[in-house]
């Protein structure tokens, strides 16, 4: 069992949120839960960061887990490994997130935030992890600093698998909360069933076999997973998925370590991780 298995700060679904507040059933705002994000299936469309009227709701905080390397690898394509200038393989995904402050209850685009996103390759594989035999490797991690829109991009590929997760990705948003403190949202983005079973069964995924775990059965996916779905859709070659998060800044709960680090404590990294397959070169595309 890969661990990642302790959540960061106070979860609470949706539902527990509206009860908490005594809204259960109201299309209203959540605000003020300690420990939890916010996030809408809406985003802003402008660069000059008008007030969005939305219905933002609560989205939980997730383990940041072991494999967190602060690179400093401001880039939107984090396929290219940059210590040997080749690409990964796999199929080609654009993830569009969309960062928000809410403040009165009402959500604006946040620039400026850091967000980094990192995830294991398709054979399961993380880079620069000794763990993985992939020291000095840097696939598949970087950051964007997001515009005045609040938008980020990241083109990537889709995740493999390994022993004991389902498929996710780690963002980590970092920023400025209002009391003038670092303010970090760390939690992890997944797939639904269908879409998961669908890719996996295409080359360079199939040669691995069938996944040991389900979002049902992922020990943190838990009942609080399906808040942080992608959904993406064809586009071209590839794929493409929108997401966005909106942050109450003046949540001092928010990346609360609760004096065991960030994500917890660490443990054993996957046993079945392969050795990286050759990589195509830089020059050659991904599979569609």
């Amino acid at each position: 069992m890969h661990s990642d298995d302790e959540p960061v700060g106070r979860i609470l679904s949706r539902r527990q949120a509206l009860t908490a507040l005594g809204l259960a059933g109201a299309g209203l705002t959540v605000l003020g839960s300690a420990g939890v994000a916010h996030a809408s299936t809406h985003a802003a469309t402008t660069e000059n960061a008008p007030a969005v009227a939305i219905n933002c709701v609560a989205k939980p905080e997730m383990t940041e887990g072991p494999y967190f390397v602060d690179e400093g690898l401001n880039r939107s394509d984090i396929r290219i490994d940059t210590s040997d200038g080749s690409m990964v393989d796999g199929t080609k995904l654009t993830i569009n997130l969309d960062v928000l402050q809410i403040t009165d209850g009402v959500c604006r685009p946040l620039p400026a935030a850091v967000v980094d996103i990192w995830h294991c390759d398709a054979y399961g594989v993380y880079s620069d992890e000794a763990a993985n035999d992939s020291v000095g490797k840097t696939f598949l991690r970087g950051y964007q600093v997001s515009n005045a829109a609040g938008r980020v991009r990241f083109v990537t590929v889709l995740p493999g698998w390994y022993r004991g997760r389902t498929i996710h990705f780690h963002i980590k948003i970092r920023t400025t909360g209002t009391d003038g403190n670092p303010y970090e949202f760390t939690s992890q983005l997944y797939f639904t069933e269908e879409f998961q079973l669908a890719y996996l069964a295409t080359d360079p995924y199939a040669a691995k076999g069938a996944r040991d775990t389900t979002n049902e059965t992922d020990g943190i996916y838990g009942d609080i997973g399906d808040q942080m779905l992608l959904r993406p859709h064809k586009q071209r070659t590839g794929w493409v998925a929108g997401f966005c998060i909106g942050l109450d800044l003046s949540d001092a709960a928010v990346g609360a370590d609760d004096g065991m680090g960030p994500g917890g404590p660490p443990g054993p990294p996957p046993s079945d991780a392969p050795t990286p397959s050759p990589s195509p070169s830089a020059s050659e595309t991904t599979s569609a």
